[in-house]
């Protein structure tokens, strides 16, 4: 069985609610939600997993533990049975520069293409290539409801948060909801499409996790999971502030040119 739940770091209770398990391959339990208030907590999702899919997480890890050790994990203790139970299906899908560099942008192209109504997208770090920027816009040019949260004024990098800002415009003309969170640093990597199908996991949308980072992401199949991750995106945006194209674009000349000289170097963020 595979389980995954969500829940904000630091500032979150720690009580599980577990559905039973059923039929299918996978399981999904669901912690209880509490929210960030202060800046000294940063405002995170957590998941837990169980079933055959910590075997594709386990293949992530091994990885990164033989390319730094030089050695293999083997046998029961490492890689005890897992059992199928449950009702939900889902994948870990990883990505890195020495194999699949591109696998996790295709993924993420891939799904917003496939999108037919709504695309709900919470990133820490989001500085979109052309590519990427275009395909969202696709997107709402075909009726899909595109609603980003994004970092607030409480960053730990201000120079990725001007970058991201800068590519603001495209999108915002063609009708993204962009939200800034306000109470403390979000550092949620969320992407919910058509209340069916969800990504969670370390990826962020800019080049270094897109092309340079190792990354893994948990992919959920389930349209019940994917209703509590949008009621948790739902309650972030409560706590967000919405900025709108002429906002924007009647931001101060300094912010500007700050923002336009931190996305000379978009590629290497």
């Amino acid at each position: 069985s595979a389980s995954a739940g969500s829940t904000s770091a630091s500032c979150s209770r720690a009580g599980l609610l577990r559905r039973p398990p059923r039929r299918h391959p996978e399981t999904v339990t669901y912690p209880r939600r509490s929210a960030c208030h202060s800046p000294e907590h940063w405002r995170d999702n957590h998941y837990r997993l169980e079933g055959p899919a910590v075997a594709q997480m386990q293949a992530a890890f091994m990885d990164n533990w033989t390319k730094v050790s030089g050695a293999v994990l083997h046998g029961d203790p490492y890689f005890p049975v897992q059992k199928p139970s449950g009702q939900t299906y889902a994948q870990v899908f990883q990505s890195s520069s020495e194999g699949g560099s591109e696998s996790m942008h295709l993924m993420y192209l891939l799904s917003i293409a496939a999108a037919t109504k709504t695309l709900d997208l919470a990133m820490a770090y989001f500085v979109p290539d052309e590519v990427t920027s275009e395909a969202l816009v696709s997107a709402m040019k075909r009726g899909v409801r595109v609603r980003l949260i994004l970092p607030g004024n409480v960053v730990d990098t201000d120079f990725v948060r001007n970058a991201s800002r800068a590519s603001w415009g495209p999108l915002l003309q063609a009708g993204a909801l962009i939200h800034e969170y306000q109470p403390t640093m979000y550092h949620v990597k969320l992407l919910i499409v058509d209340g069916l199908w969800a990504s969670v996991g370390s990826t962020n949308f800019d080049a270094r996790s897109f092309r340079l980072n190792d990354e893994a992401n948990l992919n959920v199949y389930d349209a019940e999971f994917a209703r509590v991750q949008t009621e948790t995106f739902e309650a972030d945006l409560k706590r967000s502030r919405r900025i709108t194209y002429e906002q924007w674009e009647a931001r101060p000349w300094h912010e500007k040119l700050k923002e336009r000289g931190a996305a000379l170097f978009s590629s290497q963020l």
